[in-house]
């Protein structure tokens, strides 16, 4: 569980689960080497990966390469089944800014076996968000500008715009395989620019209309 700020409240946000949605920018896949997907591919991190605005992201020893991933977050406010992509959006609390860190050697070796990607995104602080949630009827998710940089570096840079499946289409597909629970977090997939974190970097991540979430790295000791 972490505190994020919401409007004037602050929200103790303890999702039942985090879905992460993969290849949704064609830029990300094509530079992955990787297909274009028909239709939305996702995957699960545990809740315990969260990490809050400011914190610290393990690099664990398991791993030679660890990779960032910035995202736009779609935090649900009410539980939805098998919901329609019109009424998805009214089932929405608001939006913030998350890093899908990834274990990159470990998902390559698990893809090679034909494994689950669980170990590669799971380890604990490999879930940052914040820094805040901005209320849903306050921005649009369909066009914002979304970057990350590395030590003051830009890495990546593009807009929501980009992504191939929008939010609505997100919730509506994903309801009707699972049922979304209140503050469970959808993170809607990573533009181009993915790359390596070192021990001692300094992260930013940020949405126009959210905010900026930072976090630096250590390497496990």
């Amino acid at each position: 569980m972490i505190n994020l700020p919401y409007g004037t409240e602050e929200i103790a946000l303890a999702p039942s689960k985090i879905i992460c949605v993969a290849k949704n920018y064609s830029a990300h896949a094509q530079e992955m080497h990787e297909v274009v997907p028909a239709e939305p591919q996702f995957f699960l991190k545990p809740p315990s990966a969260l990490l809050g605005d400011g914190g610290v992201v393990v690099l664990p020893k398991k791993s030679r390469r660890v990779d960032h991933e910035v995202e736009l977050a779609v935090i649900m406010q009410s539980g939805c089944r098998c919901v329609s992509a019109v009424k998805a959006m009214n089932h929405i609390l608001g939006y913030t800014v998350t890093v899908d860190i990834t274990a990159r050697d470990l998902q390559a070796e698990a893809k090679k076996r034909g494994m689950p990607w669980t170990i590669a995104k799971g380890f604990d602080t490999f879930a940052p968000v914040g820094p805040c949630i901005m209320p849903a009827e306050s921005i649009d998710p369909c066009n914002l500008p979304i970057w990350l940089t590395v030590n003051g570096d830009m890495r990546q840079k593009s807009t929501t715009a980009h992504m191939i499946h929008p939010v609505a289409e997100l919730i509506s597909f994903i309801s009707h395989i699972m049922t979304l629970e209140p503050h469970d977090i959808l993170c809607t997939g990573t533009p181009e620019g993915v790359g390596p974190l070192h021990d001692g970097d300094s992260v930013e991540a940020g949405i126009d209309g959210i905010g900026i979430l930072r976090f630096s790295v250590e390497q496990e000791s």
